[in-house]
């Protein structure tokens, strides 16, 4: 299991200023090259206040097609993902659906990864999404990290975003995180800071705490 907690951000657009806190991703290992993914982002507004507000949620599957590089295998890596797009908790959205592709490759210099996405929105409208993350070496305790992706959603609003941060690798399983994001969408800026941590365990250990705990305490109802 891997989660990615960005328990801190700060988000500025034409609304007005808002506190992100959580935004949240739980990776779930089902089988090998398979997991589950649920997200969800806890937005509330500062400026003009507001309800907090529970956004960007949606449960996914995730699989690799094609291992490559990301794997230790040679060639790019395939992957995809689709899933739910679930109805915000506050507001009258619905539920959407959305179908993505990624290509990632590794180099000793880097990785780049590639991301087109198709999706019905929570208020049904079509929309497109095109991306590319590129990475410092792996092998840096420090890399940097920059993300550009073009967004439409078709009849409503078009976005134009770029970041740039820093990923600080503690362990193979622990690693720290900032960026600073700068978006067009529909010609008006949008500006967030961010700063996250993604952390992983191997779900053995829990297993191992669940069977101790059984056997200690198998006279009590299960």
């Amino acid at each position: 299991m891997e989660i990615e907690l960005q328990p801190a951000g700060r988000l500025r657009d034409e609304s007005g200023t808002s506190l992100t806190a959580p935004a949240t991703v739980i990776n779930y290992g089902l089988a090998t090259d398979w997991e589950a993914v649920l997200e969800g982002i806890g937005q509330t507004p500062l400026s003009p206040p507001g309800p907090t507000n529970l956004t960007a949620a949606g449960a996914f599957l995730k699989g690799v097609l094609v291992p490559g590089s990301l794997q230790d295998k040679a060639g790019p890596s395939v992957a995809t993902e689709f899933g739910v797009l679930l109805p915000d908790s506050t507001g009258n959205s619905g539920v959407g659906a959305s179908l993505a592709g990624i290509v990632s490759q590794r180099w000793d210099w880097g990785t780049v990864n590639l991301n087109a996405e198709t999706a019905l929105t929570r208020d049904h409208h079509g929309d497109v999404f095109v991306g590319a993350i590129l990475e410092g070496p792996s092998t840096w305790t420090v890399r940097p990290v920059a993300e550009i992706f073009y967004e439409n959603e078709f009849g409503q609003m078009q976005t134009v975003s770029g970041l740039v941060g820093l990923i600080y690798r503690v362990r193979d399983d622990l690693s720290f995180d900032v960026g600073i994001r700068h978006a067009l969408t529909n010609g008006h800026p949008v500006n967030e800071v961010r700063a996250g941590v993604t952390f992983g365990f191997p779900l053995s250990v829990l297993e191992s705490h669940a069977a101790s705990h059984r056997e200690t305490s198998s006279s009590l109802p299960q």
